[in-house]
């Protein structure tokens, strides 16, 4: 059976191992005349690690990874520690996996890695589609450069402006959060004068959130994310913004925050959107997979991880299925399972973005002694997130 996936982000890399593990043929199509990732940081949890470990990348990630001790979260104006949560090893003990901050570059170039040269296609934009209900049943694509292909099924991983979900689902917009984000990424040398652990360390403070952590090999970089409200619409990971833009959207916060922030060369700028969750993913032998899918904010670290979720099902759904029995059949118990958990990150996503921001106040109050008194037994909250293991579902009776 032959698969054909549209997008090289991390969950169209992730679905062509996934599938390719399972027994099928698999190309991937990119619009991109390059694989090419501005620096970013990525945070990928327990969840998601151990797909990619069981897909022979342990050894590939360790090299270019960064396991954080642990995530605290400061007051935004005097730096007070509201909690710690430890990671690293007692994430591995809970979890089965380790939680990993990675340069995104170096996520992208190890799972090109693992695939043979041939089943990468760059510079194919798709721009239509055909779902030939005949003997073959096959389903043709067509580029932008006049060139076509055709597979027993098409996988859209072509991310929130996706292509494919407006051919199969028709046209919708998504929902701007009112959230823009500048992001920087800062030699670590530059600011080993602040001290710096190899946490994940956020700043929770009124209408904003600032993030930070150590990405790259041997953690040379720091990869920061501030995050506030803002008029800013454009959605793309390479706009540039203004470091002074930055600082002065968090002036008066503690010292450090700016200090981090200044320390960057320059900084991207972009707004952030989401989605309400799709009443479906998939049309015949069509469907979608990471933010074509389930668009949702960052606020979870969890778009790129549930990308990998998705990955790993859609795999499991369909190793069993040759050309002559029912892809559709497949797809569709694919999106059963997955659309309850992805649309529960969504939720969660878009709730984080109301608690990380509240003004100081009550509310505010009650939310850090909240997260003060979760910090007393290990990683609580996240035991349905991080403990889930996608592909362990499979190998219960009813599966």
């Amino acid at each position: 059976m032959r698969v054909i996936v549209i997008g090289a982000g991390i969950g169209g890399l992730a679905a062509a191992l996934t599938l390719r593990r399972a027994g099928l043929e698999v190309a991937i199509f990119e619009q991109a005349p390059q694989l090419r990732e501005i620096g970013a940081g990525i945070q990928i949890s327990p969840n998601a690690n151990r797909i990619l470990h069981r897909l022979g990348l342990t050894d590939a990630l360790r090299r270019v990874a960064v396991r954080p001790l642990a995530i605290e979260i400061h007051r935004w104006d005097d730096g007070r520690l509201l909690t710690r949560q430890p990671l690293a090893d007692l994430c591995e003990q809970n979890f089965g996996a380790p939680y990993y901050h990675l340069h995104r570059p170096d996520l992208l170039e190890v799972l090109v890695a693992a695939l043979p040269n041939d089943v990468l296609h760059l510079d194919h934009r798709c721009v239509g589609l055909i779902q030939h209900h005949d003997q073959d049943d096959k389903v043709e694509v067509k580029f932008h450069n006049g060139l076509t292909a055709d597979a027993d099924l098409v996988i859209g991983a072509d991310g929130i402006h996706s292509t494919i979900r407006g051919l199969i689902l028709g046209p919708e917009s998504p929902r701007f959060s009112g959230h823009v984000a500048y992001r920087g990424l800062v030699p670590a040398a530059r600011l080993a004068h602040l001290g710096l652990e190899v946490n994940a360390s956020m700043w929770w403070g009124p209408h904003h959130h600032f993030v930070h952590y150590f990405v790259g090999e041997g953690a040379r970089y720091v990869n920061w994310v501030a995050i506030g409200r803002g008029e800013w619409r454009i959605e793309s990971w390479t706009a540039r913004g203004e470091i002074a833009d930055a600082l002065k959207e968090f002036a008066g916060w503690h010292p450090q925050v700016g200090a981090i922030i200044s320390a960057a060369d320059f900084t991207n700028c972009w707004a952030l959107y989401d989605r309400d969750p799709l009443p479906n993913w998939t049309v015949g032998r069509v469907t979608l997979l990471g933010d074509a899918a389930h668009a949702m904010l960052p606020y979870m670290a969890q778009g790129a991880v549930q990308s990998i979720e998705d990955a790993a099902v859609l795999a499991k759904c369909l190793e069993r299925v040759d050309a002559s029995n029912d892809v559709s059949a497949a797809l569709q118990r694919y999106e059963e399972i997955r659309r309850p958990r992805a649309s529960r990150c969504q939720a969660g996503s878009r709730a984080n973005g109301i608690t990380y921001h509240l003004p100081d106040g009550e509310d505010q109050r009650k939310r850090d002694s909240n997260v003060a008194s979760s910090a007393t037994a290990p990683l609580p909250q996240n035991a349905w997130l991080y403990g889930h293991d996608v592909e362990a579902e499979f190998d219960r009776p009813s599966f």
